[in-house]
């Protein structure tokens, strides 16, 4: 378990996602939260890649700003739909157009993960196929007046007011909240096994 795993260490969440709060103290990890303030730039590289990362460089940021003890852990999450990766929408306007796309179509979400210590890191990714329901221009207005789009990658929430529109997901659903759960686990029991940490 998790929580029993990381007891000795100081770790440290590059993040201030409320989403991946939630999901570490949903698993008892004590921890404290540090921003990284890095660029995440859309590129045209493949998108596992880029998410990864981008997933490093935030958390090499936050462990250059420490102590070299603590355990640092980032992620990085993007929505792809045929080829195109949607970010986090700028303007109303582009979260209006990236939930239209997204309408009755399926699309793929990555997450892109970093576990680093003073000994070595390890970075992965998970990904899952989210499909959304047919919606109306009416429907995707009101969502957006929620101004829950406003911060998310492909813009929406799979955890809130979003949620309404999800007709199926084949994967982690923890992944599509931002960050894998079982992925994130399985690294961490890697770089002890080894000792990384």
């Amino acid at each position: 378990m998790l929580d029993k795993i990381l007891n000795e260490y100081k770790v440290i969440l590059a993040s201030q996602s409320p989403r991946r709060r939630d999901i570490f103290d949903m698993l008892g990890i004590n921890y404290h939260t540090q921003s990284s303030n890095i660029a995440e730039p859309i590129t045209g590289e493949d998108p596992a890649l880029q998410a990864m990362r981008n997933a490093r460089n935030k958390a090499e940021a936050v462990f250059a700003t420490g102590d070299g003890q603590s355990v640092i852990v980032s992620a990085d999450t993007i929505v792809v739909l045929e080829g195109r990766i949607l970010g986090k929408p700028e303007s109303a306007e582009q979260a209006y157009g990236y939930l239209s796309d997204l309408r009755a179509n399926t699309h793929t979400v990555i997450t892109g993960i970093c576990m680093m210590g003073r000994k070595g890191q390890k970075c992965g990714y998970e990904q899952t196929q989210v499909s959304f329901a047919p919606l109306t221009d009416e429907e995707i207005r009101d969502y957006i007046k929620t101004q829950e789009p406003a911060d998310k990658a492909g813009a929406y929430g799979i955890q809130g007011f979003g949620s309404q529109f999800i007709t199926r997901i084949e994967g982690c659903y923890f992944n599509v909240m931002g960050f894998p759960v079982r992925r994130f686990y399985e690294i961490t029991k890697d770089l002890i096994a080894r000792g990384l940490l």
